[in-house]
Formats: C-alpha cells, structure tokens, sequence
C-alpha cells in the first residue's frame, strides 16, 4: 500500500517522480483499511527536505501508512514559510489526544547547545513523557535521539574537537534483531554531528541494547524494549547530496569545514558523490514499520494502556 499525505504536498512531486507510491486523501477514504498512523515531529529547519527523506523511507512499506507531520508550537521556523507550516502541519499540542502506531523525532541543529538551554526543551520534555502514553514505537534521530537518552536516562553528550562527518563503516552487532533483518554484516551510513553519546554511558543503562557501531564514529543503533524506542545517532535518511549541501554550505559561508570522509569520489567536492547507504536506509524503516505492524494493537485507543 501507498503512504497516505495531504494531496498538495510539495514532497509529492518528488517522491512520485522516484517511484515512491503515493496515495491522496482523497483515495484513502475509499477503502476500508486501518493504516498505520505514523507521527513526524520535523525539528530541521528545511523542513520540506525532511519531509521528502521520511516520506520517501516511511512511504516504500508495502503497508498503508497515514503520516502526520507536527511541529513544535512555540517555536518560529526560520527557513520555512509559515503558509507551508499552517497548510500541513500540526502543533503538538494539537495532536496530543492522538494515539500513534509509530513517531519520528529528528534532529535539529542545536547540537552544541545544553539541553536546557534550548528555548523549547520544555515542550520536549512533555513530548518524551507523552511518547509513553499516546505513541507504541519511537524512531530518535540525531539531536533527537541524543536528547531522549538524557530525558530517559540521563546519558550525556560530549562535544567533538571537530564535526564528524563523512560517511563511515558500521557493524551490524546483532543479525537476530528485527530491525536490523536483511542487514549486510558491515555497511556505510553518512554521519553529520559535533557531539557524540559514549558506550561507556549507555552500557550503565539496563535495557539499552547497541545495535550498530563504528570504529571511528561510535554509537549508531540503539533499541530499548521498554517502550519500543530506537535511537539513530547518524542519518541512514540522507539524501545522496545531503553531505555536501552542508559542505558546500559551510564552504559558501566561510566556516571552516572538513570535506566529508569517504564521500567524494578521490576527496574531489567537483565530483558527484555516490550513494552507498540507500538499501540500508529502506531497510531499517522498513524493518521499524513490520515490527510496529506485528506488534501495534489494532484498537489505536490501546496504544500506551502497557509498557
């Protein structure tokens, strides 16, 4: 089945053009389905880019998915026109009484910011408490997910003497897992942060599983049982040019900034990089979106009553 989203969309041009299959409200009201009711909590600041990275990933299950895409209520985006905000999204507050099979939290650039010192870190923290009522499975990306591991358990983040940034080999550390089903042994996943979360912090927390990891990056994959939460520390979504719009972007602007490790054909920013992580990508989301199908009660209203 096709990913359910509001028929004007900027992102359905794109994702119809790559072959993503796409159903509008309109048709979805015709049949007599239960979708997944997926929630995206879209804390970048392209957020149309996001959109089509989620959508794209969440929309190639072959089960139908109703995505709802929410915002954080007292804060202004700056590279988002507000018409775009007000068409499509909702704020949470909005959303609160809603129960949801699955909900993306992603990242945001604020990484070097303290938690506390982030102007809607309040309205995060409801949210994370909330996920545990209302929501049955959690996907944490990035600054989002560096952020759940301290609202939950308290496990800081350190900040890096340079961005790490590139693309990076990754281990696949449990083949048994369900989310990591069909995943090759090693496999490359881009990575784009200034901070990272310590092994040594997360093994203190029981019922932290590490599902990924890196030599030379870290944590990538973590799953917590309780709750059904995943935290994603690198971004299996990117695009294939992703990295080097910020590259280039930082270029442009006269930050300093590294080209981004094992991306660019022979280190050359003139030359196309080449996408190495996309069958990954659709693997985990799709792996995420079976287990929340195999596991979601069908009454969405039961969503919560355990855990």
């Amino acid at each position: 089945m096709p990913i359910k989203i509001p028929d004007t969309l900027p992102a359905v041009q794109t994702l119809v053009s790559e072959g993503v299959r796409v159903m509008t409200e309109t048709a979805a009201i015709r049949q007599d389905i239960r979708p997944l009711q997926i929630g995206l909590l879209n804390l970048m600041p392209n957020k149309i880019k996001t959109e089509i990275q989620m959508a794209r990933l969440v929309g190639a299950s072959p089960l139908q998915v109703d995505l709802s895409l929410v915002r954080i209520g007292g804060h202004k985006a700056r590279n988002t026109s507000e018409e775009h905000l007000l068409a499509f999204y909702q704020t949470w507050e909005e959303v609160r009484e809603k129960k949801f099979d699955g909900f993306i939290i992603t990242g945001a650039p604020i990484e070097t910011l303290a938690y506390e010192d982030v102007t809607y870190w309040s309205e995060m923290q409801r949210i994370f408490e909330w996920t545990k009522t209302n929501v049955h499975s959690t996907l944490n990306i990035c600054w989002g997910a560096m952020a759940a591991i301290y609202h939950f358990h308290g496990v800081p983040k350190y900040t890096l003497d340079h961005k790490a940034f590139g693309v990076y080999r990754h281990r696949n550390l449990n083949p048994a897992s369900v989310y990591l089903n069909g995943f090759s042994d090693d496999f490359e996943v881009p990575v784009s942060r200034w901070t990272e979360v310590r092994r040594a912090d997360v093994e203190r927390v029981p019922g932290l599983e590490i599902l990924m990891d890196s030599d030379e990056m870290g944590l990538c994959l973590i799953h917590e049982r309780a709750y059904n939460r995943l935290y994603v520390f690198n971004h299996v979504e990117y695009d294939s040019t992703s990295l080097s719009d910020e590259y280039f972007r930082d270029v442009n602007a006269g930050t300093p900034i590294r080209i981004p490790h094992n991306y660019f054909p022979h280190d050359d920013p003139e030359l196309a990089p080449k996408n190495r992580w996309r069958s990954h990508a659709h693997l985990l989301f799709g792996n995420w979106i079976n287990e929340i199908y195999q596991t979601t009660p069908y009454d969405p209203q039961a969503i919560g009553s355990t855990g």
